[in-house]
């Protein structure tokens, strides 16, 4: 620390920002850097909604471990609308299965940082990613597409420490840390969701262990009775939960706790890492699972059928770009534009069965709904709009070129 403060003094040194979440890797990070880059240290935590997060606390101990400058900001409401929105509108399932919850907060974070990094007249960002992972490509990527001329550092590419290593690490250099030595597995979390992994989890065959959820009861500990939902939808955002208008992060946050009490959103899946790798993980994304899945059910009511198919091409490829870290790239902008075109007319009503586990749409409704229920029933106390007589001609031109195709193939024809 002395070391530290005689160097500012001078003014010799160059600055990295590092992204800071005060666990174990970004806290030893702090010394790490100055020993290793001789480096002063900008230490920046970007709050999208971790869990019982203390800023001020986070802030001290960056200070107390030897950060020059250390900040805490509160984005979560920039991460729900201009993040967490587009992924809704775009239905974002990685894989089918995983809602991107710590993919989509990584773009969020780096603009945070490369912002500072600008204030402060950085050279370097740095970050606490390791040589395995996804997230190095998100930072990295999206920090160079900001700013090209930022070098990026990553302790854990360079040092490849067990989470031991680093404990002891702390110890030998007076590093205040929380975590303690064979903690199982190696979490993340935000608002949309948090991700598990390590330990007992590498074993692909072998049942998850109960302490890998901490968000959401097992389902067959959830209530023996369903709870009900009903999710407000205007130009395909959330924007009400059971008739009472709310903001994106409060309506979140409150339906994360109830399906997560109903047992829903437990997810264990093996999935394609952008550097090649498998990994088995699970997450726990309550409100994300109900919340597409509503979304999907007020499209369906909304949207023609040619609109919903193309749509889903570009779902895909707004989905991976998300996973592999293209957020800034020249791609993203244009299919938002054309996702958020499709999007005019996504407003309704959705209600939502959750039950045990399980989530199932049981009721939708639309000003702009395109069910006729005219032209749909088949009960006699509804009057029946569809013109029954127009369907001989319609089926006629619609078979017209495969029974003319019939005709020409047939063995008799060919003879």
């Amino acid at each position: 620390m002395a070391a530290n403060k005689a160097a500012n003094e001078k003014g010799k040194r160059d600055k990295v920002v590092l992204a800071y979440s005060g666990g174990l890797d970004t806290s030893v990070d702090i010394h790490w850097l100055q020993e290793n880059y001789d480096v002063d240290v900008v230490a920046i935590s970007v709050d999208v909604g971790q869990p019982e997060t203390d800023g001020e606390e986070i802030v001290a101990r960056a200070y107390r471990n030897g950060a020059i400058r250390a900040d805490f900001f509160d984005v979560r409401k920039e991460f729900v609308e201009e993040y967490v929105w587009p992924l809704v509108k775009a239905n974002g399932m990685y894989q089918d299965v995983y809602p991107l919850s710590t993919a989509i907060a990584r773009p969020l974070m780096a603009k945070t940082l490369v912002k500072i990094a600008h204030e402060e007249g950085a050279k370097y960002i740095a970050h606490g990613c390791t040589g395995k992972g996804n997230d190095q490509v998100r930072f990295d990527a999206g920090i160079k597409a900001q700013d090209p001329n930022l070098e990026i550092i990553a302790p854990q590419r360079e040092w490849i420490a067990s989470r031991d290593d680093e404990i002891d690490y702390a110890a030998e250099h007076g590093i205040e840390i929380k975590a303690k030595k064979n903690s199982p597995y190696s979490r993340d979390e935000n608002l949309w969701g948090a991700s598990c992994e390590c330990g007992a989890l590498e074993n692909a065959w072998d049942e998850p262990p109960e302490g890998v959820w901490i968000h959401t009861v097992a389902p067959e500990k959830a209530p023996n009775t369903p709870t009900y939902v009903e999710i407000g939808f205007e130009k395909g955002i959330p924007v009400s939960l059971d008739g009472k208008e709310m903001d994106g992060v409060e309506l979140i946050d409150r339906l994360n706790k109830i399906a997560g009490e109903n047992g829903v959103g437990r997810i264990d899946h093996v999935e394609d890492r952008l550097v090649g790798i498998k990994s088995r993980e699970t997450y726990e994304c309550p409100a994300a699972v109900v919340i597409i899945a509503a979304h999907k059910a007020i499209e369906s009511m909304t949207l023609q059928r040619e609109v919903l198919d193309f749509k889903k091409t570009l779902e895909q490829k707004f989905t991976r770009m998300v996973y592999d870290g293209q957020w800034f790239g020249g791609l993203r902008e244009p299919i938002n534009a054309f996702i958020d075109k499709t999007q005019e007319f996504v407003t309704g009503t959705v209600r939502v069965k959750l039950f045990k586990g399980s989530v199932t749409i049981v009721g939708r409704k639309s000003p702009v709904s395109l069910y006729d229920t005219g032209l749909a029933t088949y009960s006699k106390d509804t009057v029946d709009t569809f013109d029954h007589k127009a369907a001989m001609g319609f089926i006629y031109v619609w078979g017209l070129p495969d029974q003319t195709a019939a005709r020409a193939h047939t063995p008799e024809k060919k003879q």
